[in-house]
């Protein structure tokens, strides 16, 4: 009896040291690891609402799993952060201006086709619109119309370099082609537009640098995000919002799978991914002036964003593969206008 007893209580004892054999196999080796590093790769504009966004994450993940989080972190235009990606920056999750981008990674073998699905609202985590700043003192441009006024030098930068470049030239396009104008029509008002323009930045915020601390120009095409958040900081140069037309600004995140794989980073990635789209850090994107995708913290910020009559999207133009093709993609549109200046 007793041996039996005795091989029963052997057996018992086998079983749960196999069973937490197993599970500590099967636990992922990063969750093993102290620390973990992770890289972002964003575009410009971004960096003020990361700084915050990032702390806040890797309290709650130290807390949840022990784990110390590494960020590092990378800025620049969007294009020129694509084409880095593309080239050997190894990102874990990329968080880029535009939609378009983030499919060039895609086509090029890093990110796995449906990551739109992989997290909450296709994968837009903030949006955003065009808005005109201008200068103390001076006329204020309030219609997409003043704009082809050659008197007026037009800051924005290059969309071949620049994701909110391209949603400029867009807003700019959708002004004529969404408001009765033809496609000839929307071109010659564009050509005008760029025949005003002195200098192509590579980026976002390298033409706000131009135009404030520069001096050039008589009004900077900007994201809506960055005229608030540079008044928040104590800007006096007024800005306004067209609300006839604009463009919606949708701005992706995804993660970058071929990187994630390789180091052994596909929990915490995912789950800075899944964190952006909170409500705490949508909080901390309207704070900067982005416009949340979160229901309950777009109604808390919505006296801070001017409601469009005619918000034009990505779709309305056939999507990111048309838009490329038909206006940025060598000898395309945005090329025959700059070869005629």
């Amino acid at each position: 009896m007793f041996r039996r007893k005795s091989l029963v209580l052997i057996g018992l004892g086998l079983a749960g040291l196999s069973s937490s054999l197993l599970l500590s196999f099967q636990k992922p080796a990063e969750a093993q690891k102290k620390t973990v590093e992770i890289t972002l790769v964003s575009y410009a504009v971004t960096q003020g609402a990361y700084s915050k966004i990032i702390p806040q994450f890797t309290a709650e993940w130290k807390k949840k799993t022990g784990q110390d989080v590494i960020f590092k972190q990378s800025y620049g235009g969007s294009g020129s952060q694509t084409r880095a990606v593309i080239d050997g920056l190894e990102a874990d999750v990329v968080a880029l201006a535009l939609a378009g981008d983030t499919k060039k990674i895609e086509q090029a073998g890093l990110i796995k086709p449906g990551w739109e699905k992989e997290a909450p609202n296709n994968a837009i985590v903030t949006k955003s619109v065009v808005a005109f700043i201008t200068r103390p003192g001076k006329p204020q441009i309030k219609s997409w119309s003043q704009l082809a006024d050659p008197k007026i030098k037009v800051i924005t930068a290059n969309p071949k370099t620049s994701g909110g470049a391209k949603w400029n030239f867009l807003g700019l396009w959708a002004s004529v082609a969404f408001k009765g104008g033809t496609e000839a029509q929307a071109k010659t008002f564009v050509d005008k537009v760029y025949n005003s323009v002195p200098v192509l930045p590579k980026d976002a915020r390298e033409s706000t640098d131009v135009f404030i601390k520069q001096g050039q120009g008589d009004v900077l095409l900007n994201y809506e995000n960055e005229a608030i958040l540079a008044q928040q900081k104590g800007a006096k140069d007024p800005f306004f919002v067209p609300t006839d037309v604009n463009v919606s600004i949708d701005n992706p995140i995804a993660v970058v799978d071929k990187t994630v794989d390789k180091r052994g980073t596909r929990e915490v990635a995912e789950a800075f991914v899944k964190y952006v789209f909170t409500p705490q850090a949508q909080r901390e994107y309207a704070k900067v002036g982005f416009r949340p995708v979160d229901a309950q913290v777009s109604k808390e910020f919505a006296k801070q964003y001017p409601k469009i009559n005619k918000l034009v999207t990505v779709n309305d133009f056939g999507g990111w593969s048309q838009i490329d093709t038909k206006f940025f993609k060598d000898g395309a549109i945005f090329d025959q206008i700059i070869r005629s200046k």
